[in-house]
């Protein structure tokens, strides 16, 4: 994909996105394949009834993060939150995911060296930051699997991005909601969602990532906050500054920024920079794309500021392995402690409990 179409491709999903929001020409349109959408659903649901969809149950409890809409709610921070709650909590949790952005064709287990175009940016990013076992693939079942066999000390799965995998039994559904909320509340293709909002009255907690407007919700709630408040340099890590600092820096010596990512929530990130003070060009590509060095020429910019999604992708290129240009923000993550407490307490009652590792 050419740096061009990165940015054509990336500006038509933010338009797609704005779309979704309402119910205007566009959803209207798109109508009619919506409903085919549904009658899948409803067809899969009928599968199910009848005994030929069965869920396959693993060996440990398995707990599903998800959302209804596509795009970025902030599944992956909430992952990386309950990694490290359930840990100390007793668990060995790993992680399974679907790999998007990833191009294996089998299960995969994620090490800390593997390459993202293989295994999703999303996934090396746990196993990078969590340091807990991960293992990707289409099929979620086979997935856990591998992961189970590789790391038998794990009594937990943690799926990323499962909601609709039925394939996977589970023990403890979570929704993530963000500041898109349902969107226009339609399905796709003709709204954002991959699931109806009726969905919210069966899984087991809802979290509430940032500000989310007026939502129905039949389930307990959590709220999950995030921020961005420093950057690190990507090849010298001992280098870091303050967001602050780093706005007072560009204002004495007139620094050129580039926020560059690859998200679901391009705005977000821009707009969280933004509010630091900084003055930023933006680069917003499609969730998930391919980054080099071609994006960001020599000369052009001071600094370039990336999230840590993205900066897992910059280190396969070597050009920016070694350029001092890429600057790492991390998004902190804070969520209700209370949403750990309640999983390890329900899966106390499941198959196994934390003492079994």
């Amino acid at each position: 994909m050419t740096p061009a179409w990165s940015r054509v491709r990336g500006w038509l999903q933010g338009q797609v996105r704005a779309a979704w929001q309402a119910r205007g020409p566009l959803p209207l349109l798109m109508g009619p394949l919506a409903l085919l959408h549904w009658t899948w659903r409803g067809l899969r649901r009928v599968l199910r009834a009848l005994g030929l969809a069965r869920p396959q149950r693993l060996p440990v409890p398995v707990v599903v993060v998800g959302n209804l809409l596509v795009g970025g709610t902030g599944k992956t921070p909430l992952v990386i939150d309950l990694v490290a709650a359930l840990r100390a909590r007793g668990w060995h949790p790993g992680v399974v995911a679907r790999g998007v952005g990833g191009g294996a064709p089998i299960p995969v287990d994620v090490e800390p060296a593997s390459d993202p175009a293989q295994c999703g940016d999303e996934p090396l990013l746990v196993r990078c930051v969590t340091g807990a076992p991960v293992a990707v693939g289409r099929d979620r079942v086979a997935a856990a699997r591998l992961l189970l066999s590789l790391h038998p000390s794990c009594n937990l799965i943690i799926a990323d991005d499962g909601l609709q995998h039925r394939r996977l039994a589970r023990d403890f559904e979570i929704a993530v909601l963000s500041r898109a909320g349902l969107g226009n509340g339609w399905l796709l293709p003709a709204g954002p969602l991959r699931d109806p909002p009726a969905r919210l009255r069966s899984v087991d907690a809802v979290v509430l990532h940032g500000e989310v407007p007026p939502v129905r919700i039949h389930s307990p709630f959590y709220r999950m906050s995030t921020a961005i408040r420093d950057a690190t340099c990507m090849v010298a890590p001992e280098r870091q500054v303050a967001l602050a600092d780093l706005a007072r820096e560009q204002q004495e010596h007139n620094l050129r920024l580039l926020a560059l990512c690859a998200i679901g929530a391009p705005e977000r990130f821009f707009a969280q920079l933004r509010a630091w003070g900084l003055r930023i060009d933006t680069l917003a590509l499609p969730d998930h794309a391919r980054i080099d060095a071609t994006l960001v020429p020599q000369g052009r910019y001071d600094r370039v500021l990336v999230t840590e999604k993205d900066a897992v992708k910059c280190h396969r290129d070597p050009r920016l392995g070694r350029d001092e240009r890429i600057w790492v923000v991390p998004l902190h993550a804070s969520v209700d402690p209370g949403l750990a407490e309640l999983i390890s307490n329900r899966l106390q009652g499941a198959s196994h409990g934390p003492e079994a590792a």
